[in-house]
């Protein structure tokens, strides 16, 4: 038995026509960079996300460091961000010379917990060391934050609001995206994303006019109107031609599956939640794009040990919080303490999860899982 933790071939199997339709149209042309697949690919991603602008870019991370710059924000500047995420999002605030600073995040949904945000900006505020300029909320898992409160939280301290969803884009709360009260929602087309592309690649989306036509002189060098008059001190950030020809057909059938990822999510919950102890906590309103499925366990190395004899393959997201590894050490954190951030990361870890796993498949892990966790 062969069991995968993310099955991409049948993803590629089923839209096989498409893609090499995609990718040897854009051959014969030879518009590698920005050609006309990445502008149809953007207008498509917006009307996806409800958005009056989708601009692509070379990764997830540049998708963060973009939004920053236009904004002017730098050395001597705080960005609040989650502790409990891959370190992409710290490194971004860090390569603009900004400062982060780690807070701690809600302890079922993983989410940034509003609470310990609000307490870290007065913390900022009264040091005055940096300037509180703005968050970075995580939707960790495929689930959307709490923007509703963390929109009110950071107007009240007239910060900027970002939205990363490198795991959740397509996740909505009560019909609505992120961007309906963030600034920015960014997000990664790295392989094993729920929306991914075959390298790398990352998109931003906004409804501000000025903003776009910064970020999108920022992603080409800073280019000016004249080809040889950079205006801004920018980056080479473009997201190539060949992703974007991938990435269409992909697009196509994403809130498919979407659907068909709530399903196994939920087929997961019910063949588990007699044997598991802590469960994924979904919010009310909220539908998750499940790019991670997550339990927590005791010993999750154990675990993992007991589901590897198996054949059944698991991950550990995140067994060291960003704030507590070597680059990251150095820099603020909300308190004294994240202990919530800690305490998850010492519990959790990951089962298969994606929109090709099938039910015979599925419930050969659930039963192992619950022989696993006894």
């Amino acid at each position: 038995m062969s069991i995968k933790f993310i099955d991409l071939n049948s993803q590629q199997l089923r839209l096989k026509d498409e893609i090499n339709s995609g990718i040897q149209s854009v051959l014969k042309h030879g518009q590698y960079i920005l050609g006309p697949e990445v502008r149809k690919f953007e207008k498509n991603l917006a009307k996806f996300g409800k958005s009056k602008y989708a601009l692509g870019c070379a990764n997830g991370t540049d998708a963060i460091v973009l939004p920053l710059l236009a904004w002017g924000i730098g050395p001597g500047d705080a960005v609040f961000c989650p502790s409990f995420t891959y370190c992409a999002t710290a490194e971004a605030i860090a390569n603009t010379g900004a400062t982060p600073v780690f807070i701690d995040v809600h302890r079922r949904t993983y989410n940034i917990d509003p609470e310990s945000l609000e307490r870290a900006i007065n913390e900022v505020k009264k040091n005055r060391q940096l300037v509180p300029r703005a968050v970075i909320a995580v939707d960790l898992f495929g689930q959307s934050a709490n923007y509703p409160i963390l929109s009110a939280i950071a107007k009240s301290y007239d910060l900027k609001l970002i939205a990363d969803s490198a795991q959740g884009f397509g996740t909505t709360l009560k019909g609505k995206h992120p961007l309906h009260w963030a600034d920015i929602t960014t997000t990664s087309f790295f392989p094993a994303k729920p929306l991914g592309c075959y390298g790398d690649g990352g998109a931003i989306l906004t409804n501000d006019d000025n903003l776009a036509i910064r970020i999108e002189s920022l992603r080409f060098h800073g280019k000016g109107e004249e080809k040889y008059d950079n205006t801004h001190v920018g980056l080479n950030s473009r997201l190539d031609t060949l992703q974007a020809a991938i990435l269409l057909p992909k697009l196509k059938i994403f809130s498919e599956e979407i659907n068909v990822r709530n399903f196994i999510a939920n087929r997961y919950i019910d063949g588990l939640k007699d044997h598991v102890s802590c469960l994924p906590k979904i919010m009310n309103g909220v539908i998750s794009t499940w790019a991670q499925f997550t339990i927590e366990v005791t010993d999750p190395e154990l675990f993992a040990r007991r589901l590897k004899e198996k054949g059944i393959p698991t991950a550990r997201y995140y067994p060291k919080p960003v704030h507590q590894q070597s680059a990251y050490s150095h820099f603020p954190i909300e308190g004294k303490k994240l202990l919530n951030t800690e305490d998850c990361s010492n519990h959790t870890i990951s089962l298969p999860m994606h929109p090709y796993l099938d039910n015979r498949t599925q419930d050969i892990i659930i039963e192992i899982v619950q022989k696993a966790v006894k």
